[in-house]
């Protein structure tokens, strides 16, 4: 470890903790990981600690991947994982003084594990560098509160009962919402604050309990992507120590709002100047070929930006997450918007993505498309104008089994996560597929016990 004052003051935070909880991210966005003693300090940001090849390829109950090879076939082996110096800092909503790291894996040669999501997005953003351009990002990240219920109903908003019409009562763009959770939003924004995640907007959204936040536009993409996994962690942490769960899960009400995950992009050269930028009616010939790349992978990427089977609840006709790999200028009927009104600021929002998604994944393949539309020069063809869409517009698979058929076979899917990533997150996948057809519901009880 070189010793300079950003290191030199992570040792510390470390060395003078109660304890350590150094965590791993999964490919399905899930934490991973143990607590240390603060002994470990010099580990964590040197030669590493020994964490299990596997945690990467866990399914979301955390079971082992029999089809993956990676348990099974080789013995489980360790890796080494080293703390990413950044995340190390109190967790404010901890009892004592505790310190968080977030770990990433690196092979004994220094280079990066391939099953570890955050390497798969440094692979390429290290694409655009060699081209001499740095992807921006920015997010808007939505989630409920929910009140885990004792009354046989799963979750509800907080104070909603039978005749609780205030509980279940919607308060998009309103302040009463958000005052109502002052006391856990304000906890929220002040741990986010201390781990150097900036929220610049907090708004109550179209669901019951629902919140999006907006995380600050940067050129770090890899940042942004440990800010919103961080984010997503915080919440959850907050919101659980007063006695409520924080939920990013798609669609957690069938007839409320589901959750997105939309993010702005744009990419700047090396003298920092934003290549989308052109006129107030128009961006540059390189924006549209980024849109291009973008559009035509859509339908290969879903799975990266619905990875459950939940996921697919949001996708219906006439909701604001589309079916349909489509465009439009200012249009928020389409997947991705086109944004010129301020040249400077022109920009792509892609909209398609669940706030259940895996934020590397989910980035990588968003940027990784649009460098293959770049390099390629590919054309986005028509745009569509309201509801009146695109007739060259590619059909999404709006079913997860379709979803991971796609990712399995796709070229450039393999070009960017890699051919072993992209067939071991697919047995993933399977391996969830199949527990869930094992498990009945509740409503196809209801309509077929009796009547099939």
């Amino acid at each position: 470890m070189m010793s300079n004052p950003d290191n030199d003051a992570k040792m510390t935070l470390l060395t003078g903790a109660d304890y350590i909880e150094a965590f791993a991210i999964d490919v399905n966005g899930v934490p991973r990981g143990k607590w240390m003693q603060r002994d470990k300090a010099k580990s964590l940001l040197g030669t590493g600690i020994a964490i299990p090849r596997s945690a990467y390829l866990l399914d979301i109950w955390g079971r082992d991947i029999v089809e993956g090879g990676i348990a099974y076939d080789t013995g489980d082996p360790d890796g080494l994982c080293v703390a990413v110096p950044h995340s190390i800092t109190r967790m404010g909503w901890a009892e004592g003084n505790v310190v968080q790291a977030l770990l990433t894996m690196r092979e004994s040669d220094g280079s990066l594990y391939y099953l570890d999501p955050r390497s798969a997005l440094s692979r390429v953003l290290e694409r655009f560098a060699k081209m001499g351009l740095t992807p921006a990002l920015g997010v808007e990240l939505e989630f409920y509160l929910v009140d885990p219920r004792q009354d046989g109903m799963k979750i509800a908003p907080r104070g909603a009962d039978e005749s609780g019409w205030r509980g279940w009562q919607i308060d998009a763009v309103g302040l009463g919402e958000v005052h109502d959770y002052e006391i856990i939003l304000r906890e929220m924004m002040a741990c986010a604050k201390a781990q150097d995640i900036t929220l610049e907007t907090l708004v109550s959204e179209s669901g019951p309990g629902q919140f999006e936040v907006t995380l600050k536009y940067s050129t770090d993409a890899l940042r942004v992507a440990d800010s919103a996994t961080l984010f997503k962690r915080t919440i959850k942490q907050v919101a659980r120590k007063h006695g409520l769960t924080a939920t990013f899960m798609a669609k957690p009400y069938g007839q409320w709002a589901g959750s997105g995950m939309h993010v702005h992009m744009s990419v700047l050269d090396n003298a920092g100047k934003n290549i989308f930028v052109g006129t107030p009616e128009r961006a540059s010939a390189e924006l549209y070929h980024a849109l291009g790349g973008i559009i035509h992978s859509m339908p290969d990427t879903m799975l990266t930006l619905a990875p459950h089977a939940n996921s697919y609840r949001r996708f219906a006709p006439g909701v604001h997450a589309p079916t349909y790999g489509d465009w439009g200028h200012d249009n928020r009927m389409s997947s991705v918007r086109v944004i010129t009104a301020d040249p400077a600021a022109s920009r792509i929002e892609h909209r398609v993505a669940g706030a259940d998604c895996n934020p590397y994944l989910a980035f990588a393949s968003l940027l990784g498309t649009a460098l293959h539309g770049i390099e390629t020069k590919a054309d986005p063809g028509p745009e569509t104008h309201g509801t009146v869409r695109s007739p060259l517009a590619p059909p999404l698979p709006i079913a997860w089994s379709g979803a991971v058929d796609r990712f399995a076979g796709s070229e450039i899917m393999g070009e960017i996560f890699g051919k072993d990533f992209q067939r071991y997150y697919t047995a993933c996948k399977r391996q969830e597929i199949s527990e869930m057809r094992k498990r009945i519901s509740d409503v196809e009880y209801d309509a077929y016990l009796k009547n099939a």
